[in-house]
């Protein structure tokens, strides 16, 4: 159990991560909404932390997250775990997310401090100060 969080990454050692390590599996958390109308990294798997039309945490999120892991393995003291990167839209709820995962005994749990729109500017729109989208990495959108 960690008290401190997921690693934090920058955006461009996301993408990093995930050229180096083909087993590392990038997780758009933001709800389903967000995901496909304002778009999302390439290549992302999209498991919702909090969704609509509720709004509350998914109760099933670590169990899609350990089925994303080589079939569902568990990770256990002294095992390898493919590294998991999480993204949201400007790291807070990804920050949540990984301290859940590393209480449920992932090792290997990360997080884009920026998310995929940043900050809001002095105008109070995002993308304009940070994010995956503003670093210019692969995004598409539906």
């Amino acid at each position: 159990m960690s008290d401190h969080g997921p690693k934090s990454l920058t955006p461009q050692q996301a993408w990093q991560l995930l050229q180096d390590d083909p087993q590392a599996v990038l997780v758009d958390i933001r709800s389903t909404m967000e995901y496909l109308f304002v778009g999302h990294p390439s290549g992302a798997v999209h498991v919702p932390w909090i969704d609509e039309p509720d709004w509350t945490i998914n109760p099933d999120f670590t169990t899609e997250i350990r089925k994303l892991l080589l079939g569902g393995a568990i990770c256990s003291e002294g095992a390898e775990c493919a590294p998991v990167i999480l993204i949201c839209r400007s790291g807070k709820r990804s920050h949540e997310a990984g301290k859940v995962l590393l209480e449920a005994g992932l090792t290997a749990v990360f997080h884009v401090d920026e998310g995929f729109e940043g900050e809001r500017d002095e105008h109070h729109h995002r993308g304009t100060l940070g994010g995956w989208r503003f670093r210019g990495l692969p995004w598409e959108q539906c």
